[in-house]
């Protein structure tokens, strides 16, 4: 459980295992910060199980590392609990959800 990420191409792939919380904060930031600014970033939820608040601040902080506004970021195979708590925080206007 946790966090992996690899960079293919211009891509970095970060995948969620279990829980999405505070816990795993070095580990996210450590696997956003493996690949350049400039990357695309692929978040995979398919193994995630919860995520919470600080959670979201971790997808802000990825946000303002990988160009903000410019930022190519999204949010794939998540569930209906965390695609919910996406579109209650209106991060569908931030990040690609698919």
């Amino acid at each position: 459980m946790g966090i992996s990420a690899k960079t293919d191409g211009n891509q970095r792939i970060i995948n969620i295992d279990g829980r999405f919380d505070f816990s795993v904060q070095g580990e996210f930031r450590e696997a956003y910060e493996g690949g350049s600014p400039g990357n695309r970033f692929i978040l995979n939820f398919a193994s995630a199980d919860y995520m919470d608040s600080s959670a979201l601040g971790m997808l802000l902080l990825l946000r303002d590392y990988a160009g903000g506004d410019s930022a190519r970021i999204e949010l794939t195979n998540c569930r209906s609990e965390i695609n919910n708590i996406l579109e209650i925080s209106n991060f569908q206007k931030l990040f690609a959800i698919s």
